[in-house]
């Protein structure tokens, strides 16, 4: 049985409701999408970062938006006018604050949600279109991010735009023109800042509709679930609303929760401080770093300090950090293995986890400057990202041995709340000794 059968139940009552329902159903469609769908009863509290993007995203429109009605995006009144947004407009700073540690949040988010999909083996068929369009979502949300780093006209924003755009030269023949065309002259100036801040507005609502059809892939196939077996009975599911959402709410207030504290009492700790010092071309920072979610990348660009054959290391460096997000969209095809879950998988949870670390430390590595010992760190890094991809996932779907895997969900979900009752129970006994009458 699939998870998206026939489940719709609704039912208009009044009469505008019928009439509506009769020529555009939406009502029925947001109820059968919604609030009746099916959902596996062994959802955690990992699969609510859906939700929780959702509202991130609808945040970082909205405060966008706002903040692009005072805006100017000129080389000589961006970083003024950012400054007045800040201390003239009515609640400017919040609105600036929210906006600048919403992309970092929304990142963290996005993050976990893609390492849950690798975890959990949601890339997997038939689910392979569903993990293309979050790659797809992730590459814009990366160029949003990229361009909005570039809006404050301060010191990194100016010198990360110089040198992220500089990489682009390094492709043969058409690399000089990519270049030109981003930048609207042969240096990063007024068309730049003018074409990155029309790109910045324009791309979230291409993200908004590409997150649509990423729901809409994901009510055809269904949703995972911890142990990657599929649906196989009423049993197995439950309805969308209110079991799913109430999880989904109280996983919002408390990631809310989070970013509030981050937005009214760290609004900066996610930021450059030399953004605070107005975009000057004469003065070099001392280390050119670009926004932290950037940077596992920007440390693999770094680490190839070599050439390959006709390939000098420049060139090497770009294909290699672009080959390491081009990987994410063929990952499906890349792991062998019939089984989903990594809870059944011994070696893939090991080795997923240590790429996890692996992400981790490129990250840091990518914010320290690239000489001696970081460099060779950095090197030894993105072998074991490509490795993971390359040879672990296709070779230990081929020689694993999974765990026995249940027969269905509800067996599952049983077996756990028996083993939990046991334990109770058994802890219960210990806690109470026979007593002698």
């Amino acid at each position: 049985m699939s998870t998206y059968e026939a489940h719709g139940t609704y039912t208009p009552t009044s009469g505008i409701g019928k009439w509506i329902d009769a020529r555009m159903p939406l009502p029925r469609m947001m109820y059968d999408s919604f609030v009746a769908y099916p959902v596996p009863r062994n959802l955690n509290y990992a699969y609510t970062f859906g939700g929780i993007l959702s509202l991130m995203l609808v945040s970082q429109i909205i405060t966008g938006v706002v903040l692009a009605m005072h805006f100017v995006a000129s080389t000589g009144m961006a970083f003024t006018s950012v400054e007045s947004i800040m201390r003239d407009v009515n609640h400017g700073w919040l609105l600036r604050y929210m906006h600048s540690n919403g992309a970092s949040f929304f990142f963290v988010a996005v993050y976990l949600h893609m390492f849950r999909g690798m975890y959990y083996g949601s890339y997997k068929a038939p689910r392979e279109l569903l993990w293309i369009l979050g790659c797809i979502i992730y590459l814009l949300m990366m160029a949003t991010g990229f361009m909005g780093y570039v809006l404050p006209w301060g010191q990194m924003s100016f010198w990360g735009a110089t040198v992220i755009t500089g990489f682009f030269t390094a492709f043969p023949l058409i690399g000089e023109w990519v270049q030109q065309l981003l930048l609207g002259g042969y240096a990063v100036g007024d068309p730049t800042l003018n074409r990155f801040f029309s790109l910045h507005y324009l791309l979230p609502f291409m993200i908004a509709g590409v997150v649509v059809l990423h729901v809409w892939a994901l009510h055809v196939t269904g949703q995972t679930n911890p142990t990657g077996i599929e649906v196989k009975s009423k049993t197995d599911t439950v309805a969308f609303t209110p079991y799913a959402t109430i999880k989904d709410a109280f996983a919002m207030m408390v990631f809310f929760a989070v970013f509030a504290y981050f937005v009214f009492y760290l609004p900066n700790f996610l930021g450059h401080p030399d953004n605070y010092i107005e975009a000057d071309p004469l003065v070099t920072p001392a280390h050119i770093v670009p926004e932290w979610y950037f940077l596992p990348f920007y440390a693999m660009l770094r680490a190839i300090t070599f050439n390959i054959g006709p390939i000098d290391s420049k060139l090497g460096g770009v294909l290699v950090m672009f080959g390491s997000i081009a990987l994410l969209f063929v990952m499906p095809w890349l792991d062998t293995s019939k089984v989903r879950s990594a809870v059944y998988r011994p070696w893939y949870k090991l080795f997923f986890w240590i790429f996890v670390a692996d992400a981790i430390f490129l990250g840091w590595l990518g914010s320290k400057p690239a000489e001696g010992l970081y460099t060779s760190l950095a090197q030894i890094a993105t072998l074991y990202y490509f490795a993971f991809f390359l040879i672990i996932l296709p070779v230990l779907g081929l020689i694993e041995t999974p765990r026995r895997m249940p027969n269905s969900i509800t067996e599952a979900v049983l077996a756990r709340s028996k083993k939990s009752g046991a334990q109770q129970v058994a802890g219960g006994a210990a806690a109470s000794p026979e007593t002698r009458g």
